[in-house]
């Protein structure tokens, strides 16, 4: 379903930097270590970013398209990229894939529709949640979905999930002393076909919260940091957050210091003329 054949697995390895366990023949076995380690070395070293978005650049999610930017073009992407890519690479190495479609929860009362994609992962029986493509809020590791309302740390950040009515299951993070949802999804299966059509919402319609800014984040054990607009944001687990503006010139420099993004002379170009752009 993901076309994980198409993929260069050893490319993409390479790209996040992956050190975990191999067989005697070199293969990665599709056991519960070996998603730990993928999932943690795919959210450490690949950004989230919807930069061609903003540059009005379409987004494609074959696997050979996704492999071409995120893996030999070092850039980063949105959820439905990660997690197609991570998809593809779970799928290749052996393990059970499956998709879903949730609904973010971190705007407070507001409704908002289903545009998020993540995965369940199966192994040996029991679904882990996946999601390399949530921003600087989303989890590094798997999450277990087998034992809802167990509380799981990941670096010095706690995760949760609980399971609502209809078979609802909600991701919440701990910031302070307080549990913030930060998404909802159903049992409901999604194939990569649904998320062609969700990744067509998000970034075409004029509604849509990554048209005509700049969205840039990095999760991290100790600190979440996230560029929106101008405002470069770092939050911390005991609910602190710190804001500071960045100036349009500085664009460049902030994305390869605090996210390793260098774009090649002429996307910096562009970037900097759409940015600057509502002045």
């Amino acid at each position: 379903m993901w076309s994980g054949d198409q993929l260069d697995l050893g490319a993409y390895l390479a790209r996040i930097g992956y050190a975990g366990a191999v067989g005697d023949g070199g293969e990665l076995r599709p056991d519960l270590e070996t998603l730990y380690a993928v999932h943690r070395a795919h959210t450490g070293a690949v950004a989230f970013e919807s930069l061609d978005v903003l540059l009005g650049r379409p987004i494609a999610l074959d696997v050979k398209a996704l492999e071409d930017k995120l893996v030999h073009g070092r850039r980063g992407g949105y959820c439905y990229e990660q997690n197609s890519l991570l998809a593809a690479a779970l799928q290749r190495i052996g393990f059970e894939v499956s998709g879903r479609g949730a609904r973010n929860r971190t705007r407070g009362d507001t409704l908002l529709p289903v545009t998020h994609a993540v995965l369940v992962v199966t192994v040996e029986g029991q679904p882990w949640l996946c999601d390399a493509g949530f921003g600087h809020q989303g989890p590094l590791e798997p999450v277990p979905l087998g034992r809802p309302g167990a509380e799981v740390t990941q670096g010095s950040w706690t995760y949760a999930v609980r399971q609502e009515e209809d078979g609802i299951l909600a991701l919440s993070l701990l910031h302070g002393d307080t549990w913030r949802d930060l998404y909802a999804f159903s049992p409901q299966h999604y194939h990569p076909v649904d998320y062609v059509l969700l990744n067509h919402y998000s970034s075409t319609h004029p509604r849509s919260a990554f048209i005509g800014q700049v969205i840039v984040q990095k999760p991290g054990d100790a600190v979440r940091t996230a560029l929106v607009g101008r405002k470069l944001t770092r939050l911390y687990p005991d609910g602190r957050s710190e804001h500071r503006p960045v100036d349009p010139g500085d664009l460049p420099a902030v994305l390869d210091r605090e996210f390793g993004l260098r774009l090649p002379e002429r996307d910096a170009e562009e970037l900097d003329r759409v940015n600057r752009a509502g002045d």
